[in-house]
């Protein structure tokens, strides 16, 4: 005797489990995680620059990285952060290399980071960034925004 094969009841089939949530976000608190990052990140490398006495590229990828990757996670999927994080990544380098030079300075003189960051000021700072600034130093500037763009890009997908 052969078995036919017969399809089970309509109503027996089980649903399909519901699609996982749409993961929003918070485009402010995304701004703030980056922002708190940078800064961070910016003192590091700076730190870094100053402990082996020159720039490494990779250090400007690492401040992309951490910038990028704290927006996209805190901040979700929104367009905003990708540009936001590159921004404050150009910046957050920029700030590393402006706390070399205090360091710099401070060695130098033989004084403490704050007096250099208080007497001539930041501004006297840029102006010593400025006429020592190389295209390498602009390089790392760039260098950090696109890895920022990328990997917030990467992580809110």
């Amino acid at each position: 005797m052969s078995q036919q094969f017969q399809p089970p009841a309509p109503d027996s089939y089980t649903a399909a489990p519901a699609p996982a949530p749409a993961r929003v976000g918070n485009l402010g608190l995304g701004i703030l995680a980056a922002v708190v990052v940078a800064l961070a990140a910016a003192g590091a490398y700076g730190g870094i620059m100053n402990a082996i006495d020159r720039q490494v590229g990779y250090a400007a990828v690492g401040v992309g990285l951490l910038v990028g990757l704290a927006a996209g996670k805190v901040g979700g999927r929104n367009p905003v952060l990708p540009v936001v994080s590159a921004i404050l990544s150009i910046g957050a380098v920029y700030l590393g290399q402006l706390f070399f030079v205090a360091l710099a300075l401070a060695d130098y003189a033989h004084i403490g980071v704050a007096d250099v960051l208080s007497d001539p000021g930041i501004g006297a700072l840029n102006d010593i960034w400025k006429e020592s600034a190389e295209a390498m130093d602009y390089l790392f500037l760039g260098i950090g925004g696109f890895v920022a763009f990328g990997a917030a890009k990467k992580v809110s997908d």
